[in-house]
Order: structure tokens, then sequence, then C-alpha cells
């Protein structure tokens, strides 16, 4: 990513403003639209919840009634009444039932489950695979004012997040309102007075319930933003890390670390505690609940209005009741975590897209590689415009040089040319064919890549350079690879072409990074070739071997060459001299030298410097 564009955009800084969740409803509703393709599986689990959850409602009735007979006979007994005796045939029935019961529930709820992470995996499924894809169509200003840390924290923790809600908490809503339900009905069954005392402690918990929520929810969204900055922070320090050693900035970065994990733990902390004052606070409500049951019940069962069995039933649904109430409470804590969450994720599904290609888009099937520039005007922000009115025309296999001080433009110029950005006013035409009428996959296609800044990927030499043409074989490769003199390097690794990289590839210098990219470059034979200071960051005797390299690969290919060393370049068709963002200067090294002008100065600037050094005294 070229330095001019970092510095254009704006960033979104660490410790920005929390935001709480900006249509909670609104997000709800579309994460819920992601179920909707699964409604039968989720049929299924909903009538498994309901028939789980009756068959554990019913367990303490049958549990009365042993408890009843148990008590009565021991009752007779004590009270010398003959022929009574405690009926161990009817408790065994009823233990037969029970199991019966908690047999039947547990394979209920083992179905229920199942089905259901099979449909949370599914559903996260297509959310990766839509915030995969959708990264793939937005366009690079918007990775260039987001950290990778940012992006990453949404694909992965606020999916996650997500999964986890679907897997877990669907199925529990489920249970906890069939459960209230359920538990009311029995309830009235024993003792409409007592159900009454119980229903009296609702609304205290609901009212409880919805001040918690309502203030949890912005330390929830604050905690999955700062974990996406935490991740994009240490991203970036790994990355750097050896920038950072050199520059003795350990200290900094570490108090830049201190102060994002500090914002995460206060917002952690605090999500938590006040999430979790849910429990004891409804454990509060509860046992005062379970408290008046206990003397009521003893009251009636005093005066026989119910047997001793219903009392224990009763106060087994007591306990039951709070436990749903108490779940779905701890649920809408979660779920504020979630819609936290998938309010981030659908940010990026949300966000503006590239442009769409005409309908009637073109497809140049044998390229020539003429590229004009014409009237060109853009800037990065409307206010800011950084290129004016430029016109250039570049035929068939030239070689075109962009040179010109950092800012120039000269970056943005391939930006532009390869449509990462679209622009303002003004055309790009390719064999006269206006880019914007030619689909970006063609367009691309005819284009060839050496950057500054090498990229290759975890993988062998062999898979990095095949990374320019899919269908090239090993022949094909090892072909390229002596093209652009890289062959030699690669067979003295250890392992040879199957030698493996890391994503740094730091087991390879600067140099041999760069012929590996000029090999893939090379083995994708693209029509036009753009190299963006291919040979800045290398040595002497490495440049030339890239130099070398890089002949080879513009042979009959048109070529726009962008330098900061002047010396590199004096074989080309044409050189521009950017300032400014405008082309000042134009023409071949030995006319542009005859002309005295801007460029003239920058190339004898570079001479003086470099003659200088080389009769510097040895010290």
């Amino acid at each position: 990513m070229s330095r001019e564009i970092h510095d254009k955009q704006p960033r979104k800084g660490l410790g920005m403003p929390v935001k709480k969740a900006k249509d909670f409803k609104g997000t709800l509703k579309r994460l819920i639209g992601y179920l909707a393709p699964h409604k039968l599986r989720l049929i299924v689990v909903f009538f498994a919840a309901i028939i789980s959850t009756i068959f554990t409602i019913l367990s303490p009735i049958f549990l009365g009634k042993a408890t009843t007979t148990i008590f009565e006979g021991l009752m007779a007994k004590v009270n010398g009444v003959s022929g009574i005796t405690i009926d161990f045939d009817y408790i065994g029935q009823l233990i037969f039932i029970l199991v019966f019961l908690y047999l039947f529930s547990a394979a209920f709820s083992y179905v229920q489950q199942f089905i259901m992470v099979e449909v949370s995996q599914k559903i996260v499924y297509k959310l990766r695979k839509d915030t995969n894809e959708k990264v793939t169509r937005l366009p690079l200003k918007f990775l260039d004012s987001h950290s990778n840390g940012d992006i990453l924290s949404r694909a992965t923790n606020d999916i996650d997040n997500i999964s986890n809600t679907l897997q877990q908490s669907v199925t529990q809503v489920i249970t906890s309102i069939v459960t209230i339900i359920g538990i009311i009905i029995m309830m009235l069954t024993i003792s409409p007075l007592m159900t009454i005392i119980v229903l009296l402690t609702l609304p205290l918990s609901i009212v409880l319930t919805t001040i918690i929520v309502k203030k949890s929810q912005g330390y929830f969204k604050g905690q999955q933003r700062t974990l996406g900055d935490l991740n994009g922070h240490v991203e970036e320090m790994y990355t750097g890390h050896p920038i950072i050693k050199a520059f003795k900035r350990e200290e900094i970065a570490e108090q830049q670390f201190e102060e994002i994990n500090e914002q995460h733990y206060q917002y952690g902390w605090k999500a938590q505690f006040v999430s979790g004052v849910i429990q004891p606070l409804m454990a509060f409500v509860n046992n005062t609940g379970y408290v008046l049951i206990c003397v009521v019940g003893a009251v009636l069962v005093t005066r026989g209005t119910i047997r001793i069995g219903d009392i224990q039933a009763f106060i087994q649904y007591a306990r039951q009741f709070s436990q749903p109430i108490t779940q779905a409470a701890n649920i809408s804590n979660i779920i504020q975590s979630t819609i936290a969450s998938a309010e981030r994720v659908f940010e990026i599904l949300d966000e503006e897209e590239l442009p769409a290609e005409v309908s009637d888009a073109k497809v140049i099937s044998s390229p020539k590689g003429d590229v004009t520039f014409e009237h060109v005007r853009f800037g990065y922000n409307n206010n800011e415009i950084i290129i004016n009115d430029l016109n250039i025309d570049v035929k068939k296999g030239q070689t075109i040089a962009i040179v010109g001080p950092t800012g120039a433009g000269k970056t943005t110029l391939i930006n532009l040319l390869m449509r990462f950005y679209d622009v303002n006013q003004g055309k790009i035409t390719i064999d006269q064919v206006d880019i914007t009428e030619l689909k970006r996959e063609s367009l691309r296609s005819m284009f060839g890549m050496v950057l500054q800044d090498t990229w290759l990927f975890n993988g062998t030499i062999k898979e990095n350079i095949a990374y320019g043409n899919e269908k090239a074989n090993e022949e094909d490769i090892i072909k390229a690879a002596k093209i652009a003199n890289a062959d030699h390097f690669i067979r003295t690794l250890p392992e040879g072409y199957d030698t493996r990289l890391n994503e740094e590839a730091s087991n390879l210098s600067q140099g041999e990074k760069q012929l590996l990219t000029i090999s893939r470059a090379i083995l994708a034979d693209p029509t036009i070739m753009i190299l963006d200071e291919a040979t800045s960051s290398v040595d002497t005797r490495t440049e030339g071997f890239i130099q070398t390299a890089m002949n080879e690969l513009m042979k009959n290919r048109t070529s726009f060459v962008i330098a900061h060393r002047l010396s590199t370049i004096k074989k080309a068709d044409c050189i521009l001299v950017m300032n400014e963002g405008n082309v000042i200067e134009q023409g071949t090294h030995a006319e542009l030298l005859r002309q005295e002008g801007f460029y003239a100065e920058l190339y004898n600037s570079q001479f003086t410097t470099q003659k200088t050094l080389e009769t510097a005294p040895d010290f």
C-alpha cells in the first residue's frame, strides 16, 4: 500500500468515543433474517424444546405424590391406625414414571441441541462468507481507513460471539418461555393463592432486568470495539517490531497498548459487573417470595387445605420458576453483546461497495498496451485535489518512467490506472477503451505489478511464484525463476523450490524476496507492467540483479516504472516528471538534462551525492 494513500486518508483513531447500538431492533431483525432459511429445523427445535420442558415440569407432581404417600403412611403408623401402610408398589410406579420423564426429557434436549448447533454453524458460515466476499468488493479507501486488526476482529471475534449465542441462547429462550408458562399452569392447579404470591415478584424482576440491560448495552458495545482496537494495535506492533526496536519506541508502544488495554478492561469489567448484578438481585427477589410461600404453605397444610406433597411440588416449581427468569435475564445480557457484535459485522456488510460495472462491460481479448490519460483530475478527498488536468499518451511496448518528489502523485497515478480509485474528471483508456467500460477482472488481468513492499504468503517458493498463473506447471515456474535470476539462490536453499516461507518471508533477504515477486510477474505474462520503486530497498549489487531481471520482464511490454534512483531509468522511452499532481516535464533522459529544469536538478543532486559518497575517505 502506498504511503501517499495512508497520508491522505483519515484513519479511525484508537480511543474513539463509544457509541451505543444505532438500531437495536433493526439489527436484531436482520440477524433473525439469517434464521429464515432454517425455519423447518427451528420448528423441530421448538417442539423438541417444548416436549423436553414439559417432561421436566411434570416431574415435581410425581415426586409430590410419592412424598404424600410416604408421609400419610408414616403418620398413620404414628397415630396407630391399623391396615394402612406405605404403598411401595405405588411409589415404585412413580419412580418408573420419573425415570421415563427424565430420559425422554434428556433425549429431546439432545435433539434440539444437535439441530441448533448445525443451524448456528451454517448461519455463522454464511456470515463469514458474506463478510469475506464483501471485503473483496470494498474500495481500497475502506482498507486504507480501517486497521487490519479491527477488520479481523469483526470477522473473527464478533462472528464467534454470534455463533455462541445462536448455539446456546436460542434454545434457552424457548425453554425459558415454555418453562415459565408450564410452571404457572402447574402452580395454579395446586394453589392459586401461592401462585399469586410468586407472580407478585415477577414485575419487580422485570423492572430490575430492564434497567440493568439498558445500562450494560453501552459497555458491551465498548468492549467489542476496544477488542478490535487492541487486535489492530497488536498486529501493527508485531508487524513493525524491528522498526520499533530501531527507533527505541518500545515505551511508547507499551504505553499505547496500556491505554487501549485499560479501555478494554474498563468496558469489560463494567459490562460483566453490571450484567452480573442481575443474578444476586434476582436471587434476593426469589428468596423473598420463597420465604412467603413456605409460611403460607405451612399454614395451608395445618388447615388441611392442601397435602404436604403438593407443598413440596409447589416449592420445587417456585424454585424452577426463578431459574428461567434468571436465565432469561442472563440471556438478555448475552443478546446485548451479540447485537453489538452483529452491528459491527453489519457495518462492514453495509459499507459502500465499488461502483457497479456497466451492464455491457467490455473485455479486451488481445490487448496491445496503448494507454492514454486524458484531462485526468483526482483527489482522495473532494477538497484536496492532488492531480490536475493530467495528459499522457503511451504507445505499445514503451517504457514510461515516472519521477518526482514524495507526494507528487506517482503511486496515485498507478492506483488510477489499476482502477483502485476512479478519477473525478477525465478518463483513462487502454487500446482506446475507457477503463470504466471494462470488466475489472479483465482490466487487472492485463497488469503485472512489482512493488517496493514485497508480498509473499505462507507457502512454498513454488506456490508463491505460481500465484501469478494458477495454470502454470513446474517447468514454467522454473523457467520464470531463471529469467528473473532467482533460480540460483532458490536451489541453494535446503529444500529448493519446496522451501516454505512464513507470512513475513523472514528466511529470505529483501533482494531475494523481490526476485521472487519478479518471477511471479514474469509467469503471469502481463501486457502492461508496473514497477513501483522495486529496487529502492536493496543494495547496489542486488539492484543490478533485479535491474537485469526487470529488463527481461519489460521486453515487448508497455511498462510504467516509478523510481527514486534516476540512474535506473536512463533508457526509458519517456520520463514523466511529476510535481504536485501535474506532469511538469516529459522527454527522454538526454532531452530532460538538456532542458536544465526540475529533472536535471533532481538527477544532478543524486549524482553529486553519489560521487561525494564514492570519494569520501574511509575512517
